[in-house]
């Protein structure tokens, strides 16, 4: 099958040769993360009702969930929530095929509440937050799209955007904020999962500007909060060091005034306590990153259907596509990735697949093409993949 693949050599300074380079990551904790995180659970939850019992996945989109910040009054080794967290679950979804009722909206709250339970570890969710649904149905034309033919047809005229390699500084963001996530928290149970980091390459120097809420039940005083800071800062500092020879220095909670007791304390572990709402598609990018150097798409990943929303697919799927292209082809310093649908038209036949690549130099770029070209049209041949990938659960959104 022909299928409008052009591959261009960009004349552009690759981003580890620039001189200034910006990189943000938002925490699992981060209330727009919370809400992508939500989002992402309650379709997930809606397409293994579907699949039980109508045995294939049927319209929805869950990508607007809200969430509305609370009041909370944290203290060194307590602290307790005043006014509860509200998140709201907002979408489409089908509640009836050929006389089957779903129960949406049952299913909505389950997933969002075992997620939080998961997921957001200091929070109490009988206390802590409200957890509200309003499902409604999808517009019939859109249905209609969603059920035709072997191949998915596109339900909207949208493009996704992906980029490969990480580079140094990507790769430090992604991983300071999982690692401190994950492993750090075991031995500090003080740290909150609403970590963001920011991260500056100017030229060789990298600077790491992290912000997180700690849980001041886990915290004994001022001393023993200055102590976790400090540890840290080393942490992140030692984890950086493995994938750059660059000069790193990293900095925690900058707009603490610990002389007047006034730093970044929490009781839940969120800023979505105290004063922070979140929604889908503010956050991360479906890279798990904010990457104001490269191109993005400003649509929003999480919550969309896995069959033919392509805000949701064309973004996962070209972000694979860079990556398998710069593991092909090792020539390629950088490669950016456009897929460009139309509503109503197979979701493997895009009206473009566009890939822009910085090749090394003295590269052969004809030779690049060919390779590009190939990796492209297997994925777009294959396009099912990332429909199995995400129920497989083997890709993130955020």
């Amino acid at each position: 099958m022909m299928r409008n693949i052009n591959v261009e050599h960009l004349i552009q300074t690759p981003i580890e040769k620039q001189k200034i380079e910006i990189v943000e990551r938002k925490g699992i904790g981060h209330p727009d993360s919370i809400s992508d995180g939500l989002s992402e659970a309650v379709s997930h939850a809606l397409c293994k009702e579907y699949i039980k019992k109508c045995g294939f996945v049927l319209h929805h989109n869950t990508d607007e969930t809200q969430i509305v910040a609370g009041r909370s009054s944290p203290k060194f080794g307590g602290g307790e929530v005043i006014q509860p967290i509200y998140a709201l679950l907002v979408g489409r979804a089908t509640k009836e095929f050929e006389g089957v009722e779903i129960p949406a909206e049952a299913v909505a709250l389950s997933a969002a509440r075992n997620y939080i339970r998961r997921t957001i570890v200091d929070l109490d969710l009988e206390r802590d937050m409200i957890i509200d649904c309003k499902m409604g149905t999808g517009s019939s034309d859109l249905r209609d799209v969603f059920n035709r033919g072997k191949v998915p047809v596109a339900n909207d005229t949208s493009f996704g955007i992906g980029h490969a390699p990480f580079s140094e500084l990507e790769q430090i963001v992604y991983e300071t904020e999982r690692k401190l996530n994950t492993d750090l928290k075991k031995k500090i149970p003080g740290i909150g999962t609403d970590i963001k980091v920011m991260g500056l390459r100017n030229d060789n120097d990298i600077t790491l500007t992290m912000c997180c809420g700690m849980v001041g039940r886990h915290i004994d005083d001022m001393d023993h909060y200055i102590n976790i800071k400090e540890e840290m800062v080393e942490y992140v500092t030692d984890l950086a060091m493995r994938h750059t020879e660059r000069n790193v220095s990293a900095s925690l909670n900058t707009g603490d005034n610990e002389c007047c007791g006034s730093v970044f304390l929490t009781v839940t572990g969120t800023s979505a306590e105290m004063g922070d709402d979140g929604s889908v598609g503010r956050g991360n990018r479906c890279n798990g990153l904010i990457t104001p150097g490269r191109p993005m798409s400003m649509e929003a990943t999480s919550g969309k259907n896995p069959i033919n929303h392509v805000g949701k697919i064309y973004n996962l799927l070209s972000t694979q596509m860079a990556r398998d292209v710069v593991k092909a082809v090792p020539e390629v310093q950088d490669v950016h990735i456009r897929l460009l649908s139309q509503i109503g038209k197979p979701i493997d036949q895009p009206l473009m697949a566009s890939a822009q690549i910085i090749p090394q130099d003295g590269a052969n770029f004809a030779s690049i093409r060919t390779e590009t070209e190939a990796v492209m049209d297997e994925w777009l041949a294959n396009i099912t993949r990332i429909t199995e990938m995400l129920s497989r659960g083997e890709l993130d959104t955020f």
